[in-house]
């Protein structure tokens, strides 16, 4: 499902100054060779603020989700614009992964440079040059399957006449599509994102596709995850309300024939919030001989975290199927107490440019003294981030300029785009080095 040769070929990579923290004595050794030194994180010549990726937490993560996947009968496309690393992708397809997921054309071809084989788009696709671009992919790569989401009788209308008529690679002439790309209605909700909202529109467009020689309705799907906010009653309830409308948009999908001819019915949503409630829903049972395949598409159970999904992951909480582990969170930083200018108050090397805030600030948890010993930090927190300072505010324990704080992280979508390579770690060792593509 992914090319390992070009995975492989990350390895060959120079380290020079494009990635930030590397080694400086490292600057013209490989990616691979670095990976095989066993440096220890501190001692090894890396330089903070450094965002790392926890070995022992990510084989875990991986083998808890494949394993529950398959015990409650799912194809999982993880989405891969969380960490949008191929040695990542690669392992969870090595772990069962039926697909991978993506939110975009250029995330698109990143998979593509990969060799990745079966991908859906969660999202709608009406950009004419990515559309040109997407046909003469499929149609050079007859191994490739691509499947992506239409929610309006204009995006519908849009596709046709693009693959209809201008389905060369621009700026080339235009020329015919001599295939089908295939689509999934996506279904939204009130005050949610895309998706139709009601039935009847849904079939609407359900009956545009139908008349386009160029689109083929294969399923239908969406995300559960822009309709509901917490874990009360209230909240979880919008979900189910939501996995019942999808049922019966399926159901009556398939009893107006929409269907025939499809091998395999692909029913799909799924976050990494309510992917219990997405399950129960798809694994329910559906009419006969209907050939359902339910397939989540959870991407942030890789790293799982320290904050919001600490909280929100059904693996931490009280879950609708049996089953499953809690994650780990794999991902920290480390980061330098440079300035101690308050007895409460010490600044930190990490800022907005190394680690998000677009859920919870980070959540100091270890220091690292001067003399190599680590120990739990207590009472501390961080209360600000600048574009390039941390503001820890502590509590008893004190710290010192020079010590590393390891502090975890919300929400990891957002961190990883601001890190090219990044150290994979067994406790303060260096393993592996993970490149990405953002």
């Amino acid at each position: 499902m992914i090319n390992s040769d070009a995975v492989a070929a990350l390895r060959a990579e120079q380290i020079d100054w494009r990635f930030k923290g590397m080694p400086g004595w490292a600057y013209g050794s490989t990616v691979g060779d670095l990976a095989a030194s066993g440096l220890d994180l501190f001692e090894g010549g890396f330089v903070g603020p450094l965002v790392v990726l926890d070995e022992p937490a990510l084989a875990h993560n991986i083998r808890v989700m494949a394993e529950w996947c398959a015990a409650a009968g799912l194809a999982l496309a993880p989405h891969g614009k969380t960490t949008m690393a191929p040695q990542l992708f690669q392992r969870q397809f090595e772990a069962g992964a039926w697909g991978l997921t993506t939110a975009n054309i250029s995330q698109l071809r990143v998979y593509r440079a990969f060799g990745v084989r079966r991908i859906l788009m969660a999202n709608q696709l009406v950009d004419p040059f990515a559309l040109r671009w997407l046909a003469n992919e499929l149609a050079t790569d007859p191994t490739f399957e691509f499947t992506c989401w239409v929610d309006s009788v204009e995006g519908v209308a849009r596709m046709t006449e693009v693959l209809q008529h201008g389905a060369a690679p621009a700026p080339g002439p235009p020329a015919d599509f001599e295939g089908t790309v295939d689509v999934i209605l996506e279904l939204g909700g009130p005050d949610g994102r895309t998706g139709v909202r009601s039935l009847e529109h849904a079939v609407e467009i359900a009956e545009a596709v139908r008349k386009s020689p160029v689109l083929r309705l294969v399923g239908a799907g969406g995300y559960e995850g822009a309709l509901a906010h917490g874990t009360e009653d209230e909240e979880l309830a919008k979900i189910d309300t939501y996995m019942s409308r999808l049922r019966e948009l399926i159901t009556r999908l398939a009893a107006d024939g929409h269907f025939d001819g499809v091998r395999q019915v692909i029913a799909t949503a799924g976050g990494s919030a309510y992917f219990d409630q997405v399950a129960e829903g798809l694994t329910q049972p559906w009419p006969d001989g209907l050939p359902v395949l339910g397939v989540l598409r959870s991407g942030s159970y890789l790293i799982h975290d320290d904050g919001l999904y600490r909280r929100m992951s059904p693996f931490s909480r009280k879950h609708r199927l049996p089953g499953g582990e809690p994650f780990q969170p794999a991902m920290h930083a480390w980061s330098q107490v440079t300035s101690h200018p308050e007895p409460e108050l010490a600044l930190l090397t990490m800022g907005r440019r190394d680690v998000s805030y677009d859920q919870e600030l980070p959540e100091p948890q270890q220091v690292r003294r001067l003399d190599g010993s680590i120990v739990d930090l207590q009472g501390a927190s961080v209360s600000a981030l600048n574009d390039q300072h941390a503001f820890l505010r502590l509590g008893e324990q004190r710290v010192e300029v020079g010590e590393w704080v390891r502090s975890g992280l919300s929400h990891p979508c957002t961190v990883f785009d601001k890190w090219q390579l990044l150290p994979v770690v067994d406790g303060t060792r260096v393993v592996d080095l993970v490149r990405t593509f953002f």
